[in-house]
């Protein structure tokens, strides 16, 4: 793999025009294609496997004239205090109101309060329902505009008017607050990294234009695939996330080769075959993580998981090919400016650098003579190398720096860092044992929404049950009297304990199958309301046998509930999946046993300590008013599925950053202590910054409006927060100071089993047959190539 990266690189940069040309088509084709491509007609909303879907199913069979898919709104009226909707002269503003909702052009009907009885015991509140023809991200502009107008009418009469339903919700969209605070944010980071404007751009540069790919491929496949706002929202945050990462890597990593004395062209072979060959395969484990959530059966979860992984994807080719044709075109404008100042110093004292440009020529020819498949001298410096280094062919001396001394701190007290490590990330992961799965509706809005009003009156004027209805489904094809069968069902469900009503049921033309609501005591997201759910399941064997008739329930209510727990029965298999995976994955990185199982560990650490935080501040309400929730609930049911999946790559990119140049320089001879050391030298900074803009990133996409992104930002921000800094910086130095040369044990036979990938580079190091000297061309042996 090195090998071919090594050529992959050397190939970017040289051809450096062609490759910016390819990106560019490539963009523009895309971009023009997202705009002539029709929008997503309507989200996939199917949950296979679950009794909601197969009621819904039922629903969609046995009435066919009936159609589920068209928008709603709801217009609550609420009367002055002291006064009741009933009154002369709000009844008529109410039905002045209603009258001008039955004009939109998109609307199929309007139900009057006051006929549909839909009018609150107290006389306060009523509501009334607008139908629509379409599905609700059909919903134009215009028809929101004209409810809005209808319900302004009403206000001015002196009520209190609010606006609910699907057909109401405009989308979240991105309002661009998150992108930028991320951006700035890493730009900010990768300048105090790199002390260097161009440094710091070339990152941003390459992940913004592999960011803008995967967005417009995403919008080109939206209304085939059917894909949702949160998949290009995800796709955006981990594609922007990831880019940046995979890049300052690859950038900091040419800057090395560079301090050593290599040609900018060797530079960017070296960087692309050894850091690159990390981001391949790190990019490869968000990948798999990703599509992985394939196996849950939730639909929404497929589309938002492939989404994502394709992201990650376009930003592992961006860093592999748009940053080696970048740095060919200005390669010394990413180095520092010591380094620029001292190589301007020698170019002078050589004379206006000739001697250089004709030992790069030189070192050009030298390089093109080498046989292909075979990287180019790996450490020699001859020509252009040595007249910017002021002529020594010594290797510089790496200085001691913040990372060196970290890790050292950690060798000398190794227990007393791992034991606060582990607890202080076990205490914060107590909260996750009583995690709660739901799906929030308008009741986690914030209160100065016309949703969350309308949901508040609903509440009070009818009962907190009343905003999620409960609808049963009777199939009496088997009954002898299908209507007595009904009616015994529907009188035993009205019985049931937390039940308030019952309405009529709704038969189909054929008389054999009925639909009617139940509406229950408690609010959609109450613990008590799944109870009801399973209790009311828990009749159906009995009342089968009395009837012979069946039925099941659905109704979002229920729906959200049968998710919640398809997700949560996934979880565990999905979780014993991807850290099985990681176990293989690393051992074939790292040939160690131990090694991959202490990066599973740290991973399932940092998972439940970010679900814990995740539980503490979103569902008990702890420091909830900081982050802007002002209303507190179950979490998301496709919260820690999803969380659990990119948490797993993150975790691993660290891992093999880190650990990798660990591997490189025990491989080297060093000890195993002195390895540790001499990877916090090259990575820890790099992996600070890195760990640094994926937080900014991730937290940007707290401000969004959507309640799931605004979720899942927080957790993955705490969760890299937990995994670069606890997990990686601290438990991981400090476990392997106790194992000492034990950590990099594999046995014989499992060594011989396990395919080789050279991740940290060492063919390009090899010497070739026969010549013994470390500045030797280098010969890639058979084994060594993947």
């Amino acid at each position: 793999m090195a090998a071919f990266l090594y050529r992959l690189g050397r190939t970017a940069f040289r051809r450096r025009g062609y490759v910016a040309l390819m990106w560019a088509a490539v963009l523009v084709a895309v971009g023009l294609g997202a705009l002539q491509a029709p929008a997503s007609s309507s989200e996939d909303s199917s949950m296979p496997g679950i009794e909601s879907q197969q009621a819904y199913d039922l629903m969609q069979e046995r009435f066919p004239g009936a159609s589920a898919d068209g928008a709603t709104a709801q217009v609550v009226f609420v009367a002055p205090d002291g006064q009741k909707v009933t009154a002369s002269s709000n009844r008529t503003a109410v039905e002045d109101a209603v009258d001008s909702l039955s004009a939109g052009a998109q609307v199929a009907g309007v139900a009057d309060p006051f006929e549909a009885k839909a009018v609150s015991e107290d006389g306060s509140t009523a509501y009334a329902t607008v139908t629509y023809k379409v599905a609700a991200d059909e919903v134009t502009d215009a028809s929101r505009t004209a409810v809005e107008q209808a319900a302004g009418q009403a206000r001015h009469a002196g009520l209190t008017v609010d606006l609910g339903g699907s057909a109401m919700e405009a989308g979240d969209g991105l309002s661009g607050v998150a992108e930028t605070v991320g951006i700035s944010v890493a730009a900010l980071v990768l300048l105090i990294t790199f002390g260097s404007l161009a440094a710091a751009g070339l990152p941003l540069l390459t992940a913004v234009v592999g960011v803008a790919v995967s967005l417009f491929v995403i919008m080109l496949l939206a209304g085939p695939l059917g894909l949702s706002s949160d998949a290009s929202t995800l796709g955006m945050m981990l594609g922007l996330a990831v880019g940046i990462d995979y890049a300052l890597f690859i950038v900091s990593r040419y800057r090395e080769e560079r301090g050593k004395g290599h040609t900018p062209e060797e530079a960017a072979g070296r960087a692309v075959g050894t850091a690159g060959s990390s981001v391949v395969f790190a990019g490869l484990t968000v990948i798999i993580a990703l599509a992985g959530l394939t196996v849950v059966g939730v639909p929404s979860l497929t589309q938002m998981g492939l989404s994502a992984a394709g992201a990650v994807l376009i930003a592992v080719l961006a860093a592999l090919t748009f940053v080696s044709a970048i740095l060919g075109f200005w390669p010394n404008a990413v180095l520092s400016r010591r380094t620029r100042k001292a190589s301007g110093r020698t170019r002078k004292r050589s004379g206006t650098g000739k001697a250089a440009k004709r030992a790069s020529r030189a070192d050009s020819r030298e390089v093109a003579a080498v046989p292909s498949g075979v990287p180019a001298p790996a450490v020699q410096r001859t020509g252009a190398e040595a007249a910017a280094t002021g002529g020594s062919t010594a290797p510089k001396e790496t200085r001691d720096n913040l990372g060196t001394r970290w890790a050292r701190f950690v060798l000398r007290r190794p227990l007393p860092v791992l034991v606060l490590g582990v607890l202080g990330l076990g205490i914060l992961a107590v909260p996750a044992a009583s995690l709660q799965l739901g799906m929030p509706g308008d009741e986690a809005l914030s209160t100065s929404t016309t949703q969350r009003r309308a949901y508040d009156a609903l509440a009070e004027g009818f009962g907190p049950g009343f905003n999620g209805p409960l609808t049963v489904v009777v199939d009496a094809q088997g009954a002898s009297e299908p209507e007595a069968a009904v009616a015994t069902i529907s009188k035993k469900i009205a019985g049931t304990d937390g039940v308030v009503s019952v309405s009529p049921a709704n038969f189909n033309e054929a008389g054999d199958t009925a639909v009617f609501q139940a509406t229950p005591s408690t609010s959609p997201t109450d613990a008590r309301t799944k109870t009801l759910v399973t209790s009311i399941r828990d009749e159906r064997p009995a009342l089968e046998s009395d009837t012979s008739a069946t039925f099941e329930v659905t109704g979002t209510t229920a729906l959200n509930i049968d998710v919640a727990a398809k997700v949560q029965s996934a979880l565990t298999p999905y979780l014993i999946t991807i850290v099985g995976l990681a176990i293989v994955l690393l051992m074939v990185v790292f040939r160690s046993v131990f090694v991959p199982l202490k990066a599973a560990l740290g991973f399932l650490l940092s998972v439940l300590a970010a679900l814990g935080t995740v539980v503490l501040i979103f569902q008990q309400g702890h420091l909830a008013g900081l982050f802007g929730i002002e209303q507190t609930g179950p979490i998301m049911s496709l919260m820690p599925i999803f969380l659990v999946g990119i948490v797993f790559g993150l975790a691993m990119d660290y891992e093999v950053f880190l650990v990798s140049r660990m591997r490189e320089a025990y491989t080297h001879g060093e000890s195993a202590a002195q390895a540790v050391v001499s990877g916090f030298q090259h990575s820890a900074r790099v992996v600070v910054a890195a760990a640094l803009i994926m937080i900014a990133v991730f937290s940007g996409f707290i401000t969004e409006n959507g309640s799931m992104i605004k979720m899942i930002g927080f957790g993955l921000a705490v969760a890299v927060l937990y995994d670069a800094f606890v997990v990686r910086m601290a438990i991981v130095p400090a476990v392997l100071a106790l194992l000492g040369k034990r950590a990099w044990w594999l046995p014989t036979w499992l060594d011989r089993i396990l395919p080789r990938v050279d991740v940290e580079g060492e063919a390009l190091n090899r010497p070739a047959p026969g010549d013994h000297g470390p500045d030797s061309a280098v010969s890639v042996p058979d084994t060594m190539r993947v």
